[in-house]
This record gives structure tokens, sequence and C-alpha cells, in this order.
């Protein structure tokens, strides 16, 4: 009996919205060309396929329909902008618009990151998120204060590098985690093994790349089964939600627990979260931006900073020639004696090019984050309508040929002016985002890529592994998700010789490992 009811339950939706398009069609410009819509479902079936990458699937669209395309699913439209000049037009210049968010009812409502920055609709609650992300994250000013910092932490991935090369993922986690765990928390991590906080941070924001994604979950175009029981065929979603939200819980309370706890006892390091809850009684509201601005400074600075960083042992490994070209130029320039600091960027000008241009051949969301209308808008004569998802293909901005020549080649020199051309574009303006919605640790990833790049290159060699007397030629595949890294692949990391080696150890002496605050941690209740 119940099956029957909401059997008739779906029919009768559907039903009234069949009547509504058909009998009572809105006579108003059209939307963006895409392909014709099926009965019923629409374009439910020119979606992403399962495993697809969704901005090479997405990228199709400019061949066929030009630089600004849409689909419609059960009267939810997005529109695809494949032109970087549109992207900048609507998301940056018409940025009060469209720089909201949609409704995601999977990963927003389901499993709770509507109130992290960048699901939270344009509004009061949103400004002063990025009003409090902006004085620890939003200038290179701002960000120069934790240049110690990132030097500490970027010596230590050197010296775990030297001790264990085949855990070059973990590894690079580790660093990224442990800068913003300090700035965000002032939480010291585990100095060797597992740190359960960053371990907890990397599932759940593992899990947040995969809910995120436009049209991968059929409840945000279909809301209404979100409502149906779980045993109903093709409810296993549900299940997933409560999972993942079961950890993004954990995350958002466990570290505002450690900071209340250490504040209690007076042993606290000063952070962004401590500087907050300090700054005064908090009502409920403050309470809830401070705890999730202090988590967003972990999406906005370390899941960037991860990806690029995989992308960039990625090129080394495929580019040999790039390496060769980046050493010469920091033993000319640096020398061999001490590691680069951010000093000596002005005279680094290759090793700020290969920045560049791993923030171009692959960004680190090569889709973005959708960005959602607030009122009718009219863009190349088409109508953008109010409620619409805007998919901005930054991959597809960064490899358009017409603009960075050989787009799918790793080549830092396109940067440089050589034999009187000019640099072609700079990708720091496309990989981050558009306008109000820009990411909130641009700086912070930068500054971090450079170092990184610069003291890695100087002390070490990135070579394709070889096996039994054969070369292992990486694949150069990327994973889907909203933030992108590259498929696992095998690289080797030796240091360039004896006295490089020497050079990184001595890093231990000057500082010394510190106990973590995982124990702290695992006490403290919420």
């Amino acid at each position: 009996m119940a099956f029957a009811v909401i059997i008739s339950l779906i029919f009768g939706v559907l039903g009234l919205y069949i009547v509504k398009v058909n009998l009572f069609p809105q006579k108003r410009q059209a939307l963006p060309p895409g392909p014709h819509p099926k009965f019923l479902i629409g374009n439910l079936l020119d979606l992403p396929k399962p495993g697809e990458a969704e901005w090479i699937h997405w990228l199709k669209h400019r061949d066929l329909y030009g630089p600004i395309s849409s689909v419609t699913i059960l009267g939810q439209t997005l529109i695809i902008i494949n032109d970087s000049q549109l992207a900048y037009e609507l998301m940056e210049k018409r940025s009060l618009k469209h720089s909201s968010r949609p409704t995601q009812v999977f990963a927003g409502e389901m499993v709770g990151w509507e109130n992290s920055i960048a699901f939270i609709k344009y509004s009061n609650r949103f400004r002063a998120h990025r009003k409090q992300t902006a004085q620890v994250l939003g200038s290179k000013v701002a960000v120069s204060r934790f240049n110690l910092l990132q030097e500490v932490e970027v010596g230590r991935f050197l010296l775990r590098m030297l001790e264990s090369p085949n855990d070059l993922p973990e590894h690079i986690s580790t660093e990224a985690g442990a800068i913003i765990m300090k700035i965000a928390y002032g939480y010291t991590i585990e100095p060797h093994g597992i740190d359960p906080l960053l371990a907890l941070a990397g599932k759940s924001f593992e899990e947040f790349g995969k809910a995120a994604v436009p049209g991968a979950w059929v409840v945000d175009m279909v809301q209404f089964l979100r409502y149906l029981p779980d045993w109903f065929p093709g409810m296993g979603f549900k299940r997933t939600a409560r999972q993942w939200r079961a950890t993004l819980t954990d995350l958002t309370e466990r570290p505002y627990a450690f900071v209340k706890h250490q504040m209690a006892q007076g042993k606290h390091e000063s952070s962004f979260l401590s500087q907050l809850l300090g700054s005064g009684d908090l009502d409920d509201e403050e309470t809830s931006v401070a705890r999730w601005s202090a988590l967003s400074l972990y999406g906005g600075g370390a899941r960037t900073t991860v990806s690029s960083m995989s992308c960039f042992f990625l090129a080394m490994t495929v580019f040999p020639a790039v390496q060769r070209k980046a050493q010469e130029e920091i033993d000319r320039n640096v020398g061999t004696g001490r590691l680069p600091g951010f000093q000596d960027r002005q005279n680094l000008p290759y090793i700020d090019a290969i920045v560049k241009e791993v923030l171009r051949w692959h960004p680190v969301a090569p889709m973005g984050l959708p960005h959602m209308t607030t009122e009718d808008d009219i863009c190349e004569g088409y109508l953008i309508p109010k409620g619409a998802m805007l998919l901005p293909n930054i991959w597809g901005f960064t490899h358009n040929p017409d603009v960075y020549h050989e787009p799918m080649e790793f080549k830092p020199e396109r940067f440089l002016p050589t034999d009187g051309s000019l640099p072609e574009p700079d990708p720091h303006k496309l990989s981050f985002g558009f306008g109000r919605r820009i990411c909130p640790g641009q700086f912070l990833a930068d500054s971090s890529l450079f170092l990184n790049i610069a003291q890695i290159l100087a002390v070490f060699q990135v070579n394709k592994p070889i096996e039994n007397g054969q070369v292992i030629e990486p694949s150069v595949n990327f994973l889907r998700g909203v933030v992108s890294h590259p498929a696992p692949f095998r690289t080797s990391v030796v240091p360039r010789s004896q006295q490089h080696e020497a050079l990184i150890r001595s890093f231990e002496q000057i500082h010394p490992w510190e106990k973590g605050d995982a124990e702290i941690l695992e006490k403290v209740t919420y």
C-alpha cells in the first residue's frame, strides 16, 4: 500500500511538471544552446557519465554549441561557460547577480557542507566569513606573517622525503595540513606517523570533493528523492550522506573543542580561532561562523596545495628538461650551500614560471564550484535565468590553444618574455575562481608552491622509476572531483648529491621536531 502511494506521488509530481512546461510555457528569451532534452527527464542523460572527467565532457560543448551552452534537468538549468572572457563578464563584472551558490541537496543539506564558505549563499553570513578569512589569508602581506612557519614545514617535508621517498602523497598532505592546522587552531601535528586530525580532515575533504560535483547526485535535481524511505531502490545515497555527515561533524567540532580546552587551560597558541573566541562573548551565530571559517582555512589553503604539489611532481617526472633548467637557475643564483627562500623569488624567474605552469597545466578545481544567478540576466543574446547554475570550465580556459600554445605540454617558458614575444596570460587569474567567490587561500597556496618547488628542486632529483632495468612511464591521468588530483603514479625522488643530503639533514639541528598535540585532541570531548 505504501509503495503504491509513493509511486503515485512520484508520477503526480512529474505530471504537474509536464503540465506546467507544456501547457503553460513561459514566453521569454531563449536559453543558450545545448543538447535537445528528452521527454520527462530533460537533459539527465547528457550529464557526465560515471568516471568521466566533467571538464572534458563539458568542453565538447564548445565545439558543438559555442562558448556558452546549457542543459536543463527537471527545471534546473546549468549554464556551461567555455570562454574565459564570458566567465569574467558574468562572474566578475556582473558579480552582484552571479555570486550566490545553488542549493546542493546532497553535499549541502544532507552531508552538511551548507554552512561552509564554499556553499553558503551570498549573504551577510557569507560576508562575515570572507571578512574573517581575509584578515588571515587575504593578501600577500597577511600571508607573509607565516613565512617562517612555511619554511619550517617545507624543511620537515624534505626530511620526510629523505627518510621515506615512497610515501610522497602522505608527505605532501602532512606538510600542507601542518601549516593550516597551526594557523587555524594552533595545533601541532604529530611529527612522525599518522596525525589523527590530519587524517580526519583528509577523509572529510576527499568526501567533499565527491559530494560537491554538479550533476553527480540525482537528488540535487530531483529533490523529493531524499524523502523516500531507505529501503526504496536507489536510496543508497542516503546512507552515504549519513556516513559523510558524521565525518564532517567530527572535523568541525573536534578542533573547536581542542582550542576551547587549551584556552581554558591557558596553554593555547595564538591562532585564527583562538583570536576570534577571545575577542569577547559570541552568540550562537558568531560562534558558528568562527567554527566554519576556521575549517574553511583548511579547504582554501591545504587542499589546493596538495593538488598542485602532486601535479608538480608528476610534471617533473614526465618533463625532465624543465627540472634541469630550474636546477641550473637555482645553482646559478642561490648556490649549493643553502636552501632558497622567499627572498630569492625575484631572482628565480624560471621557478616562478613553474608555479604558474603548475596552476595552468591542471587547475586545482577544473570546473570550480558552481555560482548561482539571483536574477534574470542576458548574455550573448541568451537568457541566464534566475536560479541557474553557472559552471566555468577553468580547465578549458587554461587549455585553449588560441591562448596557450601546445596546452597539453608543460612549458614554463610560456610565461617568460623570450625573443621579443609577450608572455602568455598569468593563470593565477583563472585557477582560483572568480569575483566574490575567489578562493580565500590563493596567496598562501602561491607562496607555498614557490617555496616547495624551489627547495625541492634545489636538493632532490625527480626521475622516472626504473624496475628490472626498464624505465616506468608514469600515467598522466587526473581524478574527477571539485578538487582534482593526479591519479596515482610512480616516481623516484633522490638527493642530487651527498652534499645536498647533508644540507637536508642539517635542517633538523636548526629546527628540532616538536611534540604533537594528538594526545590532547583525543581527550577532548564535544
